[in-house]
């Protein structure tokens, strides 16, 4: 039986095989020339300067552009590759052998594996290391990454969509499997329905709080990464909303045919760097937020 990241490959593969086919099958036609009635015979010299000089530069063009829509595909999925993993790769997160083996791995109040990680949503943000943080984080970086490639062509924007989406539930079931252990497959198949309802509620909540406003994209923030917490930091929450906002714009300025190799660059600003934009009273408070001091009583002695 093949391993997993094998059949994973061979699945992105598949939905190409088409497209390859007719490649191939375009490469290996033979031009023959056409014969009219009528036409001098080939023994005769022919004078080449009488054609046309666009004509061989347009069927040039047009050769090149019916390859690079025959080959797009495969540069959509390695691109699509490359910037899933730096979406997925923000709140990594790994179980210890010995306590997956001795059967003592931590759970949250609701059941669920706690492991180890040392990124920012967990040290900065302080949120647990697990599956579920993880799904999350991973989600509202790809949903950024969604907004952008709205901006292209239909046909376009959906071939980039689904091969974002088929990298991260190949990887969710990896990790189901791998590292939390659920061996079976068709209850990881509930869980990735489960995974996908979610992935849709999430596009709707973040899509209502870009279009109204920061306070709805702070409480979809909250109901999604943050668990409703009662006792969320508001200074993170707000961080993350910033740094959302900035992403939108940072990815908005990429020409389209930058995006194979600039997006992941968006995801390097960390969104803690926002705190200190957040902590900044804004002008017309500066005046209200200084604490005065409590007048002094002298005491008679």
């Amino acid at each position: 039986m093949a391993c997993r990241s094998c059949r994973r490959q061979l699945a992105l593969l598949i939905r190409q095989a088409t497209t390859a086919t007719e490649v191939q099958s375009a490469s290996s036609i033979r031009i023959q020339p056409l014969v009219i009635a009528g036409s001098p015979r080939l023994d005769q010299r022919r004078n080449f300067a009488s054609t046309p000089s666009h004509s061989q530069s347009d069927f040039t063009e047009a050769v090149k552009q019916y390859f690079k829509r025959k080959t797009e595909p495969y540069r959509v999925v390695q691109a699509t590759e490359d910037i899933y993993k730096s979406c997925a790769s923000q709140a990594l997160y790994t179980i210890p052998d010995k306590d997956r083996k001795a059967g003592t791995i931590a759970k949250t109040a609701e059941g669920e594996d706690i492991g180890e990680g040392k990124t920012m949503w967990h040290e900065d943000f302080k949120l647990p290391p697990t599956f579920s943080t993880w799904s999350q984080v991973t989600m509202l970086h790809m949903y950024l990454v969604f907004a952008r490639l709205r901006n292209l062509e239909r046909e376009a924007a959906r071939s980039w969509q689904q091969q974002l989406v088929d990298h991260f539930f190949f990887d969710a079931e990896e990790k189901m499997d791998l590292t939390h252990g659920i061996s079976s497959r068709g209850v990881r198949q509930r869980y990735l329905k489960d995974l996908f309802v979610q992935w849709r509620g999430i596009i709707a909540a973040y899509d209502e709080g870009v279009i109204k406003g920061d306070p709805v994209l702070a409480a979809a923030v909250w109901r999604n990464v943050f668990k409703a917490r009662e006792d969320v930091d508001v200074r993170a929450l707000a961080a993350v909303v910033s740094w959302m906002r900035l992403c939108l714009k940072m990815l908005d300025q990429i020409p389209d045919e930058f995006l194979y190799n600039r997006t992941q660059a968006v995801f390097k600003w960390p969104a803690k760097n926002e705190l200190t934009l957040v902590d900044k009273p804004v002008r017309g408070l500066e005046g209200q937020l200084v604490q005065e001091q409590p007048p002094v009583h002298k005491v008679a002695v």
